[in-house]
């Protein structure tokens, strides 16, 4: 079963690689329920296949990048891009975009979250295993509030310029 606009996400973890020890969160991986870091937020959700990937590195993060301060014009409280890699991937791929402190870079390593979702993909013949399919979404304390799934290996939908649109 696939997510729908109205529910609430799945019960979850992602990792995320902390670039600086914070109080709770040492240097390096860290686990979060998906339940605590949405509660009370409004947060913008990109899923893509993978880190530095050709359509994720060179469109997908840049964009979301790019209209990060109008995203937050709008209410978007944090901007999460989640793959199905590990959480040193993902902070190195961060950091190689220059997200560190823009959007945060979660890890979802064995697609436990994207399946969850409904919203995985099998990408054997690619030589790369379960991924998740390329997506957004609009998450408010919770509850999907927008959801644009691509078809086929399209990137038309899941920009941050069309979830801005929706946000009018």
């Amino acid at each position: 079963m696939t997510i729908n606009i109205g529910d609430r996400l799945p019960e979850g973890t992602l990792a995320e690689f902390i670039e600086v020890e914070l109080a709770g969160c040492s240097l390096g991986p860290n686990t979060f329920a998906v339940s605590g870091l949405t509660k009370g937020k409004t947060i913008a959700i990109f899923g893509l296949p993978g880190a530095y990937t050709p359509t994720c590195s060179a469109q997908h993060v840049p964009g979301y990048l790019k209209h990060a301060a109008d995203l937050k014009a709008k209410g978007v409280d944090e901007i999460w891009c989640i793959a199905v890699n590990d959480a040193f991937v993902m902070g190195a791929w961060g950091r190689d975009q220059k997200a560190t402190g823009t959007i945060r870079m979660m890890a979802d390593g064995n697609a436990a979250f994207c399946k969850a979702l409904g919203l995985d993909a099998d990408f054997s013949k690619h030589g790369m295993g379960t991924r998740s399919q390329r997506y957004s979404m609009l998450v408010q304390d919770g509850v999907v509030k927008q959801l644009n799934v691509e078809q086929g290996g399209k990137f038309e939908v899941s920009s941050a310029e069309a979830l801005l649109a929706q946000l009018g």
